[in-house]
């Protein structure tokens, strides 16, 4: 394989990792600890 095709495969498979962790933490367990900024402060 020609190096830039490494690199490019490399850097998506960075990309899509760090979005899949973004969206288990956005909506996965870990989101029951998250606190809603605009609840907090209704009026």
């Amino acid at each position: 394989m020609e190096p830039a095709i490494v690199v490019s495969i490399t850097i998506l498979i960075l990309v899509v990792a760090v979005t899949g962790y973004a969206v288990y933490l956005a909506f996965g367990p870990p989101s029951a600890e998250l606190s809603d900024p605009f609840e907090d402060h209704e009026d």
